[in-house]
C-alpha cells in the first residue's frame, strides 16, 4: 500500500503523482487485467494534441486513432453468443439535407408499448460510430430487458462521420428525438428517455435543454447520462473538479479532452453554452427538466463534473440521482460484458429500470 493511502493523504495522482490505474489500489483488478493487453494499465504518452493544437491537427488525429478504439472495442467484444434482438433501421431526413441512420433494437416477443431509450454513443461528440460493435450489443443487452432501443448516428466533430462541429451532432440527436416522439403508436413505446456515455451523455442532456428551450419538453420523459463530457474545462481545470488532476492519464488524458473540444467547438465561441457544455447551466436552464439519472465512474477524471451537475440539478428542484460506480474507469462499466461482467449488468438494469419508472 503507498504511503498516501496509509496516512490517509489524497487518492490517485493528487497523492501521487506517479500512479496509474494500474497501480491505483481502488482499481478492479479485473480491469487492470483487460486494459493490460492494449498497454492502457500504465499512463500513456502524453497525447499529440491539446486545446491550444490547431483545430487541423486535431481532427487529423481523431481521424486516425477513431479506428484503433474501434479495434480495441471489437477485440473486448469477440466471440460472444448473439442475442434474441429484433433488429431494424430507419433512415430519418435531418435538419440539413442530411441523412440520419436510426438502429432500433426491440425483443422478438415484444407485446404492447414498451419504454424507449434512445441511445447516444461515446467519442466525446467528434468520433465513434453507433454502427459499432460494442454499441450494437450495448443496445442489443438493454434490448433485452424489455425496450426498444434506438441508436442514432449523428454527425461527429470529427473522423469519418465528421467534420461537423456543434451544434450538428446535436441537431441530429433532436431530429430523432422528435421523429420517435412522434411516431411513439408505429413504434410501440410508451415513453422515451435519453441516454448515452461520455459525449453521449452530454448530448443525452443538451437535447433535453434544447427541447425545453424550443417548447417541446414533454417529447422526454427522463435522462440517463453515463460519465457525461460536460464541462469543456479541460485546458485550465477549475478546482471543484479535482478529478481531472486525480484520475489524469486513467484511459483517458486531460490534454486529449481538451482537443476534443476544440473539434467540436473550434473557436471556442460555445464555452458557455448549455447546449453545448451543460455544466455551465443556470439554474433557470435546469428548472422544469424531467427525471435524471447520473452516473459516473470513481477513476475517471470527468467523475466530478458528472456529481457537480447532479447537485445543481438538485438545486433547481429537479429530481436527480447520482450514482458512482466503483472501481471503474471511464465508461469502465460499459466497457464489455466480458471485463466486468456484473457491474455490465447492474448498469444495463439501472437504465432500463430507470426508463420503466419515468413511464409511470
Amino acid at each position: 500500500m503507498m504511503e498516501h493511502e496509509r496516512s490517509g493523504g489524497p487518492p490517485g495522482r493528487l497523492g501521487d503523482p506517479n500512479m496509474d490505474i494500474g497501480s491505483d489500489p481502488r482499481t478492479d483488478p479485473r480491469l487492470v487485467e483487460a486494459l493490460r493487453i492494449f498497454g492502457l494499465h500504465q499512463r500513456a504518452e502524453p497525447a499529440p494534441v491539446s486545446a491550444s493544437s490547431s483545430y487541423e491537427d486535431c481532427l487529423a488525429f481523431f481521424a486516425e486513432m477513431e479506428g484503433q478504439y474501434a479495434m480495441m472495442f471489437d477485440a473486448f467484444h469477440d466471440n460472444l453468443t448473439p442475442l434474441g434482438v429484433k433488429r431494424s433501421e430507419h433512415v430519418l431526413q435531418g435538419p440539413d439535407e442530411n441523412s440520419i441512420r436510426l438502429f432500433v433494437h426491440r425483443p422478438v416477443d415484444q407485446s404492447g408499448s414498451l419504454p424507449c431509450i434512445l441511445h447516444f454513443h461515446g467519442g466525446g461528440m467528434v468520433f465513434s460510430k453507433a454502427a459499432n460493435t460494442n454499441y450494437l450489443r450495448w443496445r442489443d443487452e438493454l434490448a433485452c430487458l424489455g425496450t426498444v432501443v434506438i441508436g442514432v448516428e449523428f454527425r461527429n466533430g470529427a473522423g469519418e462521420l465528421g467534420n461537423h462541429p456543434f451544434p450538428a451532432g446535436l441537431n441530429d440527436c433532436a431530429a430523432a428525438l422528435r421523429w420517435a416522439h412522434q411516431n411513439r403508436q408505429k413504434l410501440q413505446i410508451s415513453n422515451i428517455i435519453t441516454s448515452g456515455e461520455s459525449g453521449g451523455g452530454n448530448l443525452s442532456i443538451a437535447v433535453a435543454l434544447k427541447a425545453k428551450s424550443e417548447g417541446w419538453i414533454d417529447a422526454i420523459s427522463g435522462v440517463f447520462a453515463m460519465c457525461p463530457y460536460i464541462s469543456g474545462q479541460y485546458a485550465n481545470p477549475p478546482r471543484e473538479l479535482a478529478s481531472m488532476i486525480e484520475n489524469d492519464g486513467y484511459t483517458v488524458q486531460l490534454s486529449m479532452m481538451g482537443a476534443l473540444a476544440k473539434a467540436y467547438d473550434p473557436d471556442l465561441v460555445h464555452r458557455m453554452n448549455p447546449q453545448a457544455w451543460p455544466y455551465t447551466s443556470s439554474e433557470n436552464d435546469l428548472k422544469g427538466l424531467p427525471p435524471h439519472f447520473i452516473s459516473v465512474n470513481e477513476l475517471d477524471p470527468l467523475r466530478d463534473e458528472g456529481i457537480g451537475f447532479h447537485q445543481k440539478l438538485v438545486r433547481a428542484g429537479v429530481s436527480s440521482v447520482c450514482h458512482t460506480v466503483q472501481g471503474t474507469c471511464h465508461g469502465g462499466d460499459c466497457i464489455s460484458p466480458k471485463v466486468l461482467p456484473d457491474i455490465y449488468q447492474a448498469t444495463l438494469r439501472n437504465i432500463t429500470g430507470f426508463a420503466r419508472a419515468c413511464a409511470q
